[in-house]
This record gives structure tokens, C-alpha cells and sequence, in this order.
């Protein structure tokens, strides 16, 4: 059973300190009976502080799970009670649900999934910058797996911050410049249009990435 709470009434005993809750609407009466009845004797009563999954994030995770049973023929929830175990075991998570984990989880888990698809090619109905809910990571998992961050084709490392002119790109250590992966089309395009409007279009930047670490 679950009722929205509209007020919560604080109040400090010698004890501990007691609440008293105000549910609106009709008396919980009959379904607390049948709840004693049953053996129900405890409850929880949870604080919603506005760090829970959001809509927009539920969205994208189940969106990016139903992407990725089109590449493979299973079902959604087949998907991702498997991709859900992966990650908990990777990342020594504990369980959690898309219906109320907070939103760093759901964010860390949406990065996993996305870059999952990136590894494994899976086509994506939307463009990965729309799809992630972290857009560092989604840019990392691009240059990780050489995908482009706009479209997800193959892609190339294109240096956002200019190396300069008579460098040899072969020898000259760039680790310290940041970079993004594009596929020719838009690398080719992000050095027509320069590199603000390029950010302004595509929502994207540059970061640190040392291929050798």
C-alpha cells in the first residue's frame, strides 16, 4: 500500500521523537485492518528529498534496454535483469530499481548500459548525446570504444583544443589536450563550422582522454 503524505508533524518524547502523518483524502481505516489481519505489522515510511530516478531518466534507460533487445531478440527484462547483475558485480553496487533508485544511480547505470551499445555496436533509435544522462561519460565510452559521440559510427579522435601548426601528430604527446571522437562526416564538419558552434549544435566538448591509461 502506498499514500502520498501531505504533512509530517515532528515531535521529541524522552524516548526518541515521534511523527504524526496527515494522509488527505478518504480514511485508511479499513486497509490498515485488513493489513492487521494479515500479518502486516510494520511499515515504511519513505522521504522523498527530490533525489529519485527521474521520469526522463527512467525513459532513457528502458529506451536504451528496448535498443539493445532489437539487436539481440530478448526481452526488455531478460536484458536487463542481465545488464542490471553486470553492473552491480563491476561496480560492487547494491540492488536497486528503475522505479525509485536515487538519481546517481540511475545515471551510472544509463552510462553502463550506453556504453555496452558502443562496445558491442548496437544501433540506437536517438543520438547517444540525447540518450545519456551524463554527458562526460558518454563522451568518455566514445573515445574509449572510437565511436562518434554524435551518430555512433565508426569514429576518429579529433583534437578540441588545436595542437598548433609543425608538430608531428605521430611523436607529439597529446595527452594533455582535450579531444572527442567524431566519424569523418562530423569530424569534417566540426572543422568547417569551428569549434563553438560545433558545441552549440551538437551539445558536446572536448575532454582529457589518454588512450595508454
Amino acid at each position: 500500500m502506498y499514500r502520498a503524505i501531505s504533512a509530517i508533524v515532528q515531535r521529541e518524547t524522552y524516548d526518541g521523537t515521534v511523527f504524526t502523518v496527515l494522509v488527505p483524502g478518504e480514511s485508511l481505516t479499513d486497509e490498515m485492518k485488513k493489513l492487521s489481519v494479515d500479518g502486516i505489522l510494520k511499515g515504511e515510511l519513505r522521504i522523498d528529498d527530490g533525489r529519485h530516478i527521474t521520469t526522463e531518466q527512467r525513459r532513457k534507460a528502458w529506451a536504451t534496454l528496448g535498443d539493445i533487445s532489437l539487436w539481440n531478440g530478448d526481452e526488455k527484462e531478460v536484458n536487463h535483469w542481465y545488464l542490471k547483475t553486470m553492473f552491480r558485480s563491476e561496480k560492487s553496487h547494491p540492488k536497486f530499481s528503475l522505479s525509485d533508485c536515487s538519481i546517481t544511480t540511475a545515471r551510472n547505470y544509463i552510462s553502463y548500459l550506453l556504453d555496452f551499445c558502443l562496445a558491442w555496436d548496437v544501433p540506437l533509435t536517438e543520438t547517444l548525446t540525447n540518450r545519456t544522462d551524463d554527458i562526460d561519460a558518454a563522451i568518455y565510452s566514445s573515445l574509449k570504444h572510437r565511436r562518434c559521440i554524435i551518430c555512433g559510427l565508426d569514429g576518429e579522435p579529433h583534437h578540441w583544443d588545436v595542437i598548433g601548426m609543425g608538430r608531428n601528430r605521430n611523436t607529439y604527446d597529446d595527452s594533455a589536450h582535450r579531444k572527442l571522437c567524431l566519424c569523418r562526416i562530423h569530424h569534417t564538419e566540426a572543422h568547417d563550422i569551428g569549434r563553438e558552434t560545433f558545441e552549440k549544435k551538437y551539445h558536446v566538448y572536448g575532454i582529457i582522454f589518454n588512450e595508454k591509461s
